[in-house]
């Protein structure tokens, strides 16, 4: 038998025998298998080389009817998406790993579900998914598989059981959409008597402002008529001081005022009588 030639790509790694014993795993390359001698004590092995794929993968697990926990015939679909870590458990300790992975998919679904009421499954897919993808990891990883993802594709339900679902969650919408409604005319309210509230805080503190300002005015004008009239008889007290201590200055005083009635033709002016004058001689009004 010639010697023959085998090329491996880097998505691939490859599992070399030797007479049926795994010899080593081998990567990207080109390899010689050769060729086989039957007879002589120089015998070769047998060499063969299976290949494994290391790339990341789908698989869906189609239609499964499973009941939940209050006894609801339900089909579901899941697609898995998985990878190979380790060639040679993936091909030494499964007969095929991917039918493995499909039944350890399966019976987690059904292990799931069956422990879920028809309420929870509509509401809550990732708990189902989240369940699945906990159940296969480990169990995957002990054959050299690698469990990646594990979605709910699919949920279907009996035909009568669909149309109850789409009333019920045609319901659900309206009411939601209704407390929506409700909330946000709530809200609307209560920003518009926050607003309301404020503008009168605003306006009462402007009025109080207004007010402070107006009696502070006053008080400062009060304060300012208050010490002109002190500073008025503080000057008053200094003149009479002035004129009594110069006689003189008041008879100035008198002269000037007497000048200026001068000038009013109007003006009337009465001297008074001397007490020591002789009797019967009047002083004449000037």
């Amino acid at each position: 038998m010639a010697k023959r030639e085998i090329i491996i790509k880097d998505t691939h790694r490859g599992l070399w025998y030797e007479d049926g014993v795994l010899a080593r795993v081998v990567g990207a390359g080109r390899y010689v298998i050769p060729a086989r001698v039957a007879l002589g004590p120089f015998r070769r092995p047998k060499v063969e080389c299976v290949l494994v794929d290391m790339r990341e993968r789908d698989l869906t697990i189609k239609g499964q009817e499973i009941l939940s926990s209050d006894k609801v015939a339900i089909r579901v679909s899941i697609i898995v998406q998985f990878r190979v870590t380790d060639p040679q458990a993936a091909v030494h300790e499964v007969a095929d790993y991917e039918d493995r992975i499909y039944s350890d998919v399966q019976l987690a679904a059904r292990r799931s579900l069956a422990t879920m009421p028809l309420e929870e499954i509509l509401t809550n897919r990732n708990r189902l998914s989240e369940d699945i993808l906990r159940d296969v990891k480990e169990s995957a990883g002990a054959y050299g598989v690698a469990i990646l993802r594990a979605d709910v594709k699919d949920l279907t339900f009996p035909g009568n059981l669909q149309e109850i679902m789409n009333r019920v969650l045609a319901a659900e919408r309206m009411s939601q959409a209704q407390l929506v409604d409700a909330r946000t005319r709530a809200e609307t309210q209560q920003i518009d008597a926050e607003a309301q509230g404020r503008l009168k805080r605003i306006g009462a503190e402007a009025d109080a402002d207004s007010r402070r300002l107006a009696a502070r005015s006053e008080a400062e004008a009060q304060a300012i008529r208050t010490e002109a009239e002190v500073s008025a008889l503080r000057e008053q007290e200094r003149a009479a001081k002035a004129y009594a201590t110069h006689p003189a200055l008041l008879r100035l005083r008198e002269l000037e005022a007497l000048r200026e009635l001068a000038r009013n033709a109007n003006a009337r002016i009465y001297i008074g009588f001397d007490k020591n004058a002789a009797p019967g001689k009047e002083e004449k009004p000037s």
